[in-house]
């Protein structure tokens, strides 16, 4: 006799409906444009189904026509596609220095953006972010912000919405979620930045990458992380702890350290990590703010394009220690797709040469053979567009509008 634990759980027929609605709206931000007989023959659904969700979902709004396809013969197909004006959100990303807001649509596409200082301490932060949303909401239309899309460092809980460890002092069990949800009476969605990136490059990367059943995308920045996309879904772990790739200890050292080792990758491939590097091999004894990293990175990046040595040496010295991270993560999840973000993209032809130094050789390994190696193609707005869409997960997933 099965248990309750192993029995298959049987949807109801109102489940079944939101979840049809959210396939068709799945395919619609995927494909931009879709006639109703193209949503038919992509989803295996009859034509009179789809015409009765398309028809709901016009209804709500959350969809327009829009032209019609070219025809041979006959009346020409009607397009659809999501409303992207009457749908917007509210996307946060928290930096430790920087802060960044913008305005989104229900499709991803980033309408504007501005930024402020991060404060010093977590209220403070949480009170700029609602006097930002509350500014937008009298700006904008009636009625068209329906939530806020929040993406932070460190150990975040997205289904509580609890900042449990951050990676500045002070931010350490933050209510984010709660807080403001209590305040602005809008759903609030709370997500790791690295999660929250590999999460975009999935849903709106590069097309060669839609459907793979295992996505990995490593950040590297102030610290380095790794977001992990299986079958669609974002793999946080029981603690949401997962993808601390950062920890991965690639060339141990004696030392008493239980984290943050000397021979962790964070302490040799983030970008504080690259700028001390190149500190030592060039001789300049600049070292880079964790404002301005960043920035500092990309100037190296550029300087070994051209042909510096200390700067070449300093990315290969990088890129040997992150492959070797790179390629232990590969065996253990046997990935199709390894997406590298961050400054050292900016010298990608020797990054990723560098990286692919590490892969085992040869036709037997075909997880390595048929990986697919690229940089982030959403420009560094990745973890952004995550945030905008995050208001929108709901919808996605189930067919059903997030209630605070």
């Amino acid at each position: 006799m099965y248990s309750l634990r192993t029995r298959r759980r049987v949807l109801r027929p109102d489940q079944v409906r939101g979840a049809n609605r959210a396939v068709v709206l799945q395919l619609l931000r995927q494909h931009g444009r879709l006639s109703r007989a193209d949503i038919a023959r992509r989803t295996g659904l009859s034509e009179g189904t789809i015409s009765r969700i398309t028809a709901d979902l016009l209804r709500g709004g959350l969809v327009v026509e829009e032209g019609s396809e070219n025809s041979t013969g006959g009346r020409p197909a009607i397009r659809l596609q999501l409303d992207q004006n009457r749908f917007l959100s509210l996307g946060v990303d928290i930096l430790n220095w920087e802060t960044r807001i913008a305005v989104g649509t229900i499709g991803g596409r980033i309408l504007e953006t501005h930024s402020f200082r991060t404060p010093s301490t977590p209220a403070k932060a949480l009170e700029l972010i609602a006097d930002q949303f509350e500014a937008h909401r009298k700006r904008l239309p009636r009625g068209s912000l329906h939530g806020i899309g929040i993406s932070t460092r460190g150990l975040v809980n997205s289904e509580t919405g609890v900042v449990e460890l951050g990676s500045e002092p002070g931010w350490v069990r933050i209510a984010v979620k709660h807080d403001l949800e209590k305040r602005l009476r809008r759903p609030v969605f709370v997500e790791n930045d690295v999660r929250a990136a590999a999460l975009a490059e999935y849903h709106h990367g590069s097309a060669e990458i839609h459907g793979s059943h295992c996505l990995l995308l490593v950040k590297v920045g102030e610290g380095v992380g790794m977001g992990i996309v299986m079958d669609g879904r974002l793999y946080r772990g029981p603690h949401m702890a997962a993808g601390e790739f950062g920890q991965m200890v690639v060339a141990d050292a004696p030392g008493p350290e239980r984290h943050n080792r000397p021979g962790c990758i964070e302490r040799l491939a983030s970008n504080p990590a690259v700028c001390e590097r190149y500190s030592r091999l060039s001789g300049n004894k600049y070292r880079a703010n964790p404002g301005d990293s960043a920035a500092q990175v990309k100037r190296i990046c550029h300087l070994a394009m051209e042909g510096d040595a200390a700067a070449r040496d300093t990315l290969a010295e990088t890129c040997r220690y992150l492959g070797i991270g790179i390629t232990n993560a590969v065996w253990a999840l046997d990935a199709e797709v390894l997406i590298l973000d961050g400054a050292l993209t900016e010298a990608w032809p020797l990054v990723a040469a560098g990286i692919r130094e590490q892969f085992p050789a040869g036709e037997e390994f075909p997880n390595f053979r048929n990986l697919i190696l690229r940089p982030s193609s959403l420009a560094g707005e990745a973890t952004m567009i995550t945030a905008i869409s995050l208001p929108f997960t709901s919808l996605f997933s189930t067919g059903e509008a997030a209630q605070v």
